[in-house]
């Protein structure tokens, strides 16, 4: 009987990934807070994954080298936030607070994905050794 590790580890290699983009995005917001001009960047997590839960739920599979792929991505596209103070003058649209908010509840989201992946894969060791150790 063969393991599947998607089927074990669901949809959270998908969020680590997700995760860690978004962490590159909010430190480089937070690295131009004081770049004139910039403007701060951020994606939907929670549409990006629901698009990759909509890849992983997928039944279409070939069955016959003839028929077409058929293949969804992870809509993760960059989108400019929305400030919710007025501009300081020049034109950089980065809210300290805010990004460091963001970055830290990102940074939650992670760890509680890798806590989840350790344990399953602590899971999978032990009936692989055959529920010993």
């Amino acid at each position: 009987m063969a393991i599947s590790l998607d089927k074990a580890f669901g949809i959270h290699p998908d969020a680590l990934a997700l995760r860690m983009k978004r962490s590159e995005v909010l430190s480089s917001n937070i690295a131009n807070a004081d770049t004139p001009g910039y403007k701060a960047k951020d994606f939907d997590f929670q549409a990006a994954l629901s698009g990759a839960k909509k890849q992983y739920t997928s039944s279409m599979t070939r069955t016959h080298e003839k028929h077409m792929s058929v293949t969804s991505s992870i809509d993760s596209s960059l989108q400019f936030r929305t400030p919710s103070q007025p501009d300081t003058g020049d034109g950089n649209t980065v809210e300290l607070q805010q990004e460091r908010m963001e970055f830290l509840k990102n940074q939650l989201g992670y760890n509680a994905s890798i806590q989840f992946l350790t344990g399953r894969i602590k899971g999978i060791k032990n009936a692989l050794k055959g529920g010993q150790g």
